[in-house]
C-alpha cells in the first residue's frame, strides 16, 4: 500500500474531494500518516515541516541497492563481531544539520524524473548530498542472535526530507559491513503520534457512518508551536483582503515557539491566516488565507 492508497480510500469513503496526506511513507513501511481534508489540505507543508521519529530496524553484514529489504544484495560481509557500543560510536557524527544522499530508489526528482525510474531501468542516478537535520538517533534493541547478521532498532528523530535507509546505508559502510533497512515504522508527526492514531479501517468505517467528528482534529493544531495573533474586527478585513496590518504585543500576541512565522485569529476564534514579518517594522503580511466558510479539519491514520 501507498501513502496514495490511503488518501484514495479516505477520499472516497468521506465523499470529499479534497484530500492530501503530510509525508510520503514508503510502501513497505507502517506507522502514522496524518490525512487531511478540505481547506485543512493548505496546512499540509506546514506539517511536512515537522519533526518526525521512527523506530527503524537495521540489519548488519549486508548492503542492497535500494538500501532496504527490497533491493539487489550488493555486498555481503561477516558482521559477528560488530557491537551495540560499536554501531553506538559509528552513529555519532549523525546529530544536527547533515549532508545526506538520497537513495537510487527515492522519488527524488532530476529534469522531472524520480530517481527510481532511472534506477529500474539500469541507470541508477548519482543524487547529490543536500542538507538534513536529525535530532537524535539511539540504539534502543540489539540482536546478535544471528551473529553473522547482527540486527539494530534504532530511535530516529529528523526533520523533513530525511531518508532513514540513507542512514541504515551509510552506517554499515562506517562499519564496514553493510547495512540495510528491513522494517521501518513511524511513530511520530508533529504533534501526531502512532499510539493516539486511527487504524485506516476504522477511519474509513468512521467515515462511511458520517461519524467525522469522533475522527477529527482542528486543522490549527498543526500549529500549537507558532505564536497566536488575535485580532480586531478591522484588522480581520484587512487580512481578508490580503493586506498587511501592524500589531503590538499588548493587542494580543501570545508568544509561541517556532519563529518568525504566526496564525492569527478572528475575535470569535476562527483562524484567519498564517502570518510572516512586513516589510515595515511590526507589521505583519499574510502569505495565506483561509476562506470565511466554516473550516474543513484533518484526520491522522496509521497503516
Amino acid at each position: 500500500m501507498t501513502s496514495f492508497d490511503v488518501v484514495r480510500r479516505i477520499r472516497r469513503a468521506a465523499g470529499i474531494r479534497k484530500v492530501g496526506h503530510a509525508g510520503t511513507l514508503d510502501p513497505n513501511a507502517t506507522g502514522v500518516l496524518p490525512v487531511a481534508v478540505g481547506e485543512a489540505t493548505r496546512l499540509v507543508d506546514e506539517l511536512m515541516d515537522t519533526r518526525k521519529r521512527y523506530l527503524a530496524d537495521v540489519v548488519f553484514g549486508v548492503a542492497t541497492d535500494s538500501y532496504d529489504i527490497d533491493g539487489a544484495v550488493t555486498e555481503e560481509h561477516d558482521a559477528s563481531h560488530l557491537t551495540a557500543a560499536a554501531v553506538t560510536a559509528a552513529l555519532a557524527p549523525y546529530r544536527g544539520e547533515i549532508m545526506q544522499r538520497p537513495p537510487a530508489f527515492s522519488a527524488v526528482k532530476r529534469a522531472g524524473v524520480p530517481a527510481y525510474t532511472a534506477a529500474r531501468r539500469g541507470e541508477p542516478l548519482d543524487l547529490e548530498e543536500r542538507p538534513v537535520t536529525i535530532y537524535g538517533v539511539e540504539v534502543v534493541e540489539w540482536d546478535a542472535s544471528n551473529p553473522a547478521r547482527p540486527r539494530a532498532v534504532l530511535d530516529v528523530r529528523c526533520g523533513k526530507g530525511f531518508y532513514v535507509r540513507s542512514l541504515a546505508h551509510d552506517a554499515g559502510q562506517t562499519l564496514g559491513v553493510g547495512a540495510h533497512l528491513s522494517d521501518l515504522r513511524r511513530t511520530q508527526v508533529g504533534p501526531f503520534l502512532a499510539e493516539d492514531a486511527t487504524p485506516l479501517d476504522a477511519a474509513v468505517a468512521l467515515l462511511q457512518a458520517g461519524e467525522i467528528e469522533r475522527l477529527v482534529h482542528a486543522p490549527d493544531v498543526v500549529l500549537a508551536g507558532w505564536p497566536a495573533i488575535i485580532l480586531g474586527s478591522p484588522d480581520v478585513a484587512r487580512i481578508r483582503q490580503g493586506m498587511d496590518i501592524a500589531v503590538l504585543p499588548r493587542e494580543g500576541f501570545l508568544r509561541g515557539s517556532q519563529g518568525p512565522q504566526a496564525r492569527c485569529y478572528a475575535p470569535d476564534g476562527e483562524l484567519l491566516a498564517l502570518l510572516e514579518p512586513g516589510p515595515a517594522p511590526g507589521t505583519w503580511h499574510p502569505f495565506r488565507v483561509f476562506p470565511p466558510e466554516p473550516q474543513s479539519q484533518s484526520a491522522p491514520s496509521t497503516r
